[in-house]
């Protein structure tokens, strides 16, 4: 047994806080300071909060060793086990061909560049985001964006800004799944549940979805660019945010990008069955005569990114014979309306299969044994500071039938019966996607372990205590503490991980919601995405431009400190009489 002490060194809650963030001071320095390899960072900062646990808030060893294992298996299953078979299905629409056809459908929306870069970063990054996360979308969409005729570093920068609105939902709500987890043991608030923290994100992140489309036409057009073809983007990004506030509040968390990709890309579509802008330059060519051209060899470098990531986007593999040609293959054959259908199947089967398990008798019947089994993780015994009761995150649940990660497997068998994969095929590519995310497993497992070992330690709590000396103003601070996270960790379910636990408990000893500065983390640290390390290193090699991160991160870098200013202003709003009325 072992019970949590607010001000263990010294008696001082100064102290006692200092001492807590080490762990984390040796995360961020380690990746951000001395570019370790992620997974070693990890590693090494779960061994340092491990020691600041047993040496300074004596917990004991065993304590200390089973919250490791238990976050290290949360980070396992569900959370890996969501990423990895979603990069299985995109992987089969690679070995098939059909990523091209995809490719080429979207091509043929839109010839300007302007259009193209909201349609295959902003909406199909959306989707790839929803499914997939962790780096995905930037690595898949840089290289569509380069054999589109896109300038490398343009195309890198896009792709980054691109990813931030829906990243709070990404990968089937992963985020906010563990946000729930997380916050939910340390603070019995009863609406730190994943439906209500999804739809308080989704009063928060809408909001930065009607700005991003707009940012990327100036991207890529300057004035030029918004100015003349402002509608389709404010179209999108209308669309894109009320779906996904619909979706977060009333349809289902997990399908929340999916279903508002969807509707931005079907938005578009429409709009430009009335409306085509006044002019559509060719920017391609613009670049050229202004001496920038693009690189030599610059798409299949996106093989670089994808084997960083774990996939390789663009690349083909063997292909069946009955195949669609690709670009590289020689002429062009046009895409015949069956294997359009067919590239878009995998996603239709995706939404078919979710939309079912989301029907409330079937959610219901799914979260009952034996589908659905709740347990105390063997030999845990954590109380709080004063408490008789134990932490529940001390619970483990292995709900093995209705997990994301499952409905992914059954997605992709049935991807594999209307694309004609044969099972050993399939098999080889659900191993290889296992290989290829070796280190990225070992990564997101440590670093989940760390914030189990800081949560049921104290750490945290003391932490949590210390910062809400702060007051009121901690809502301004909250999305910033998001931001933090994901720029060093390139990842925003990490960073929920990290800080989902601070943010309530600093939020309620300053009288704040914990539901709104839970949901602030979040929504702060999707805007960290696009200067991390690791998402910067991604796109930076997808573009050929590998060593040169730094004038990436100068491209987007002002952009993600005004859209987090403007995400801070938000919950400081709705933290006061002003917008408190958003908060469910």
């Amino acid at each position: 047994m072992f019970e949590q002490v607010l001000d263990p060194v010294n008696g001082s809650l100064g102290l006692s806080a200092l001492c807590a963030v080490l762990p984390l001071l040796t995360l961020f320095v380690l990746l951000g300071a001395l570019r370790v390899k992620a997974w070693i960072a990890g590693l090494v900062a779960l061994l340092v909060a491990l020691l600041v646990a047993v040496v300074l808030y004596s917990m004991p060893v065993d304590q200390a060793l089973l919250s490791a294992t238990e976050g290290a298996a949360f980070g396992f299953f569900p959370i890996l086990w969501i990423v990895l078979n979603a990069i299985w299905v995109y992987n089969l629409t690679v070995e098939t061909g059909h990523f091209d056809v995809l490719r080429r459908s979207f091509e043929k929306v839109s010839p300007d560049q302007r259009i193209q870069a909201i349609i295959i970063a902003f909406c199909f990054g959306a989707l790839l985001e929803a499914l997939a996360g962790f780096g995905t979308p930037v690595a898949i969409t840089v290289v569509m964006l380069m054999a589109l005729g896109f300038a490398p570093l343009k195309a890198a920068a896009v792709a980054l800004i691109a990813n931030t609105a829906p990243v709070a939902f990404g990968a089937l709500a992963t985020p906010i799944v563990t946000l729930a987890t997380v916050t939910s043991g340390v603070n019995d608030d009863p609406g730190l549940t994943v439906d209500n923290l999804g739809a308080m994100v989704g009063r928060q992140t809408p909001i930065l979805a009607i700005v991003v489309p707009l940012v990327l036409v100036f991207v890529v057009d300057g004035k030029r660019g918004v100015r003349q073809t402002w509608p389709v983007a404010l179209v999108s990004g209308l669309a894109f945010a009320l779906a996904q506030f619909v979706a977060a509040n009333y349809i289902s968390v997990p399908l929340t990008d999916i279903i508002a990709a969807l509707v931005s890309a079907a938005a578009i579509v429409a709009m430009l069955r009335v409306w085509t802008p006044a002019e559509s330059p060719d920017l391609a060519r613009e670049a050229v005569a202004a001496g920038g051209g693009r690189h030599t060899g610059e798409v299949g470098a996106g093989a670089t990114a994808g084997e960083e990531l774990g996939d390789r986007p663009g690349s083909q593999g063997p292909r069946d014979p009955g195949a669609p040609a690709s670009r590289e293959d020689g002429p062009v054959v046009p895409d015949t309306r069956g294997e359009v259908l067919k590239a878009y199947a995998p996603y239709l089967i995706i939404i078919v299969i979710f939309s079912i398990a989301n029907i409330s008798a079937v959610k219901t019947a799914l979260a009952a044994s034996p589908w659905t089994t709740v347990f105390a993780w063997p030999g845990l015994d954590v109380f709080g500071p004063g408490s008789d009761t134990e932490l529940a995150s001390t619970s483990y649940t292995f709900n093995w039938l209705p997990a994301a990660g499952t409905l992914m497997i059954l997605a992709g068998i049935l991807t594999m019966v209307v694309l004609r994969i044969s099972p050993a095929r399939g098999l080889r590519a659900y191993g290889r996607t296992y290989a290829e995310l070796k280190w990225a497993i070992v990564t997101v497992m440590a670093v989940l372990a760390l914030a189990y070992v800081m949560n049921q330690s104290g750490q945290t709590t003391s932490l949590g205590a210390w910062l809400a000396q702060t007051g009121a103003f901690f809502a301004f601070l909250s999305p910033i503490l998001g931001w933090i996270g994901v720029a060093v960790t390139g990842s925003d379910t990490s960073a929920n991980a990290l800080f989902g636990a601070l943010q309530v408990q600093t939020a309620a000893g300053a009288g704040l919601d914990p539901v709104l500065l839970a949901a602030a983390n979040t929504s702060g640290g999707v805007l960290g995405k696009m200067v991390s390390p690791q998402n910067l290193a991604i796109a930076a090699a997808a573009v050929g431009m590998a060593g040169k991160e730094g004038e990436l991160f100068r491209k987007v870098f002002g952009w993600s400190l005004v859209l987090l200013l403007g995400m801070c202003v938000i919950v400081v709003l709705q933290s006061t009489g002003a917008l408190s009325w958003m908060i469910p």
